[in-house]
């Protein structure tokens, strides 16, 4: 594994900020709620950033040289592609991969190595009704890890490009013990975390352990917090993540948990470069939300040491 030198380490210089669609509002492909792309590019280039993630499949061009226009013509590059799979229906695999590969090539095509893949949610992102049961069968858990490191070689051998799952409120991966259960039963060669900390604190989970404990399969970063009175309110009322992000579970800094200095802090001792991508659900939201919060949020992490703007290399873990 690379090392980073201590005097990197004490100013977070082995992490690399960036934003997401999903910090304006995007949570789907199309939608009359969410501004137009251009607008997102135009508006996270005017905020600071220079690293976005993709996104949902369609919302940016998944045409390579338009995409590629559209970037460089904002100074824009790409950390990674974004993609939902359900890893627990053997049946639906062939359905899953073939989205998988869209993303991977437009990922790979975008100059970027990392897919973050998303479980399904069992509960309706609009109505908040239920989908399907919201725990696994043991049989359904059994096949988890073997299918993602299945999924994982398969990217890294026909597109260099590396997966990292994420937990996600109303999924199957939400709580800490699933997401070390994921890790135990996966092979890190193929397998990793997308370390999303407002998702694990909204399932209950402590990030700054998961880091100390689970450091080297952390390789990459969703940076987020949650309304600690909103998580109350989803515990007492059995809210769907809809509708507490409905509510403003989720916060911009200082606010919320966990502290982004505390995660800065933790992350910056691992000896790996990360990319820390800025998430903060507000579907659905005022066109003229995100900018403002954009800067705050990214003004307030230089403020704890996560300033950088240069590509993460490839650890030999990633290798």
């Amino acid at each position: 594994m690379a090392t980073v030198p201590t005097s990197l380490r004490t100013t977070a210089g082995n992490l690399c900020l960036g934003s997401a669609p999903d910090s304006w509002g995007v949570w789907f492909p199309e939608d009359e709620q969410q501004v137009p792309y251009t607008r997102f590019l135009d508006e996270l280039a005017r905020a600071g950033y220079r690293w976005l993630e993709l996104g949902p499949y369609g919302y940016l061009p998944t045409d390579p040289q338009q995409l590629k226009g559209e970037l460089e013509a904002r100074g824009l590059q790409v950390s990674g592609g974004t993609a939902f799979g359900a890893l627990h229906r053997p049946e639906a695999w062939d359905g899953m991969l073939a989205h998988v590969r869209q993303v991977a090539e437009l990922t790979a095509a975008a100059g970027a190595h990392h897919l973050v893949l998303i479980p399904p949610m069992y509960r309706d992102e609009k109505t908040g009704a239920f989908t399907e049961p919201p725990e696994l069968t043991a049989e359904q858990w059994a096949g988890f890890g073997k299918s993602a490191d299945r999924l994982g070689r398969l990217l890294l051998d026909e597109y260099d490009v590396r997966l990292v799952i994420h937990p996600h409120a109303d999924s199957h991966l939400q709580t800490q013990p699933e997401i070390e259960r994921l890790l135990n039963e996966s092979d890190s060669r193929y397998t990793n975390l997308c370390l999303d900390t407002g998702h694990v604190a909204y399932g209950g989970g402590d990030n700054l352990d998961l880091i100390r404990r689970f450091g080297e399969r952390v390789g990459y970063v969703h940076i987020k917090q949650m309304d600690p009175e909103i998580l109350a309110q989803v515990a007492a009322e059995g809210l769907s993540f809809g509708e507490a992000v409905k509510r403003g579970v989720c916060v911009s800094p200082p606010a919320g948990v966990p502290k982004p200095a505390d995660v800065v802090a933790e992350l910056a001792q691992l000896d790996a470069e990360l990319f820390v991508i800025v998430e903060q659900d507000l579907y659905p939201c005022a066109p003229d939300t995100p900018l403002p919060i954009a800067v705050s949020t990214r003004e307030h992490l230089a403020g704890c040491g996560l300033t950088g703007t240069r590509r993460p290399t490839l650890t030999t873990r990633d290798q």
